[in-house]
């Protein structure tokens, strides 16, 4: 089973009041710590999907493997971000990881224990106490029902009605659920890394 990761960079982080994606954090943007740990983790580069402030996007991870695809429509909300990055999924691969650019302790260890359980047929959601987070693996029976998607919802609209074929992988740290959406959380992430 082949899978990749579809990387969310589209949106207009209005909680934040910048474009956070190119915010520095310990080095270097905030998406380029998502681009850097599907490299390590070995898997294809990742579709990044781009939106708002695209050209800066881009500018930031451009001189790292990685594919770029445009949703025009991002405005309209995550959904159509998301349809956009689903669309661009490679024929061979079996599933994808959709992932928020916006997650700055992404595990490349977390990446491969999802990839290593692709299958077409399954979701697998990472859990930490319980509580799920990002990324999701997206197996590829699931696709249309994601392209399908409108407004400012993502695919964990869709999990309630998917019975047995979600599974949830439990993970041993809080990274899953960790994004940074406001000046406070990159604030807290800065003050973490040192």
């Amino acid at each position: 089973m082949k899978a990749g990761v579809v990387l969310l960079a589209a949106g207009r982080a209005t909680r934040m009041g910048a474009n956070k994606l190119v915010a520095d954090l310990r080095g270097k943007p905030v998406l380029a710590h998502a681009v850097d740990a599907v490299t390590a983790a070995g898997l294809p580069p990742p579709i990044v999907v781009l939106g708002h402030e695209a050209t800066a996007t881009r500018a930031a991870v451009e001189r790292r493997p990685a594919c770029f695809v445009i949703a025009p429509d991002h405005a309209e909300g995550i959904a159509r971000s998301l349809a956009a990055g689903i669309a661009a999924v490679p024929a061979d691969w079996d599933a994808a990881i959709v992932c928020l650019g916006d997650m700055p302790r992404l595990s490349p260890a977390l990446l491969r224990a999802l990839a290593a359980r692709a299958r077409p047929d399954v979701v697998i959601v990472p859990c930490h106490e319980g509580v799920r987070g990002n990324p999701v693996l997206w197996g590829r029976a699931h696709f249309s029902r994601l392209a399908a998607l409108r407004g400012d919802i993502g695919g964990r609209a869709l999990l309630a009605g998917l019975g047995d074929a979600v599974v949830e992988l439990d993970w041993g740290d809080d990274s899953v659920r960790v994004d940074l959406d406001t000046q406070a959380a990159l604030a807290a992430e800065r003050v973490r890394g040192g």
